[in-house]
């Protein structure tokens, strides 16, 4: 039975990993849950699971989450950053599922790494800040890093049985999100609530504004250079609007293996969780009578101007896209605050960056400074936009 530490326990990723222990206890078993402040969720999961150990945003929100436990709840509740780690490095724990959104992962899963706990990592901030940091780590913990998100989870299954030999180019798929074909000149009159309804996947806020404007294949493009140990030219976007495709990988001789699936998170959440082995699943495989076909085309970059900004940062490494990430985090919440026009995200993600003087080769403390400094500038932009 494999013990389970899940950051981000009551968000899209965690709720549905705790599906997938619940149709299997004989498999896993849940020793730490984290969130940050749906404590009301929360409380029922540790009812439902009986973790030993529960952290919290803080203090204030680990009072609230105890007054809603049972008395006879026999769960250790903490909070804060040393309590996230507290969770990740638990001693029974044998996998961590990274699913925290945002940088607030980045720290815990380090420290999940460092006391020698495989990852399931659906936290793609964590890379996109400190790849360079995290592979390095793993290697020398010799941990298994199991990729959870779609997208990376289907190029893990294409490799399978050939390693990295042959590779020409990795394809990652978008579904282009719910404005891939609205007008370029009725993007300014976009709201938040018409963002947040993907056509295909059901996911959280942020990252559902993130596939709106296409940072999140951006951000997936970071990722994957450094899971797969792949330089950008190889790595492409390719639309694919049905989402049946999950990403695909081509070898040199011209073969393409893909991996398919209906949109659903749960299959890479499982093969994340139980691999080598397939667990049998209650999701339906794709009816391709029914779809009739399936459509591709390149991205494009005038109405999702945001993928070139990630391969920038990406290309140029550093701190620039420990920078890129959190101009791109505050300049979302702004938007879903209704304090920036869905096409003001891109301009204050390109001027935090142009103001950047990157370091080259960043250690942790750099990455952290410099997430710190994006979030300022990006915050400042606004403020000074909104007079």
């Amino acid at each position: 039975m494999k013990s389970l530490s899940i950051l981000g326990a009551t968000g899209s990723i965690g709720v549905k990993a705790l599906e997938i222990v619940r149709q299997f206890p004989q498999r896993f078993r849940v020793n730490a849950l984290t969130a940050k402040t749906n404590v009301a969720q929360l409380a029922k999961q540790i009812v439902q699971f009986t973790p030993r150990l529960a952290a919290v945003y803080d203090v204030e929100h680990a009072r609230q989450l105890k007054a809603l436990l049972p008395l006879t709840a026999a769960v250790e509740i903490v909070y804060g950053e040393a309590g996230y780690i507290e969770a990740a490095t638990c001693e029974d724990t044998d996998m961590v599922l990274g699913a925290m959104v945002g940088s607030a992962g980045l720290v815990p899963t380090l420290a999940a790494i460092d006391a020698g706990k495989d990852i399931a990592l659906a936290n793609k901030e964590t890379l996109v800040m400190a790849g360079a940091i995290v592979m390095q780590k793993v290697a020398g913990r010799g941990v298994k890093l199991m990729p959870i998100d779609s997208e990376h989870s289907a190029i893990f299954q294409s490799l399978a049985g050939h390693g990295h030999n042959g590779i020409r180019e990795i394809l990652i798929t978008a579904s282009g999100g719910p404005f891939l074909h609205r007008q370029l000149a009725e993007f300014s009159t976009i709201k938040p609530q018409e963002a947040l309804r993907h056509p295909n996947w059901s996911m959280g806020r942020k990252i559902s504004i993130d596939s709106a404007t296409m940072m999140n294949k951006g951000l997936e493009v970071i990722e994957a250079r450094w899971l797969f140990d792949m330089d950008f030219q190889r790595i492409k976007v390719v639309v694919h609007p049905e989402s049946i495709i999950h990403s695909m990988v081509v070898y040199e001789d011209g073969a393409v293996i893909a991996q398919m699936g209906v949109p659903d998170m749960k299959g890479a959440i499982a093969y994340g969780l139980s691999h080598p082995q397939r667990l049998p699943l209650h999701v339906p495989a794709p009816d391709f009578a029914q779809i009739g076909q399936l459509s591709f085309e390149d991205p494009d970059l005038e109405r999702f101007p945001c993928l070139n900004l990630a391969y920038r940062a990406g290309e140029q490494g550093g701190t620039l896209p420990a920078v890129l990430n959190a101009a791109n985090e505050v300049a979302v919440a702004a938007f879903l605050d209704e304090r920036l026009p869905f096409t003001g995200i891109f301009p204050i993600i390109d001027r935090t960056m142009d103001r950047h003087c990157g370091k080259n080769c960043a250690d942790l403390g750099q990455i952290i400074e410099a997430d710190r400094w994006a979030r300022e500038t990006a915050l400042s932009l606004i403020r000074r936009q909104e007079r």
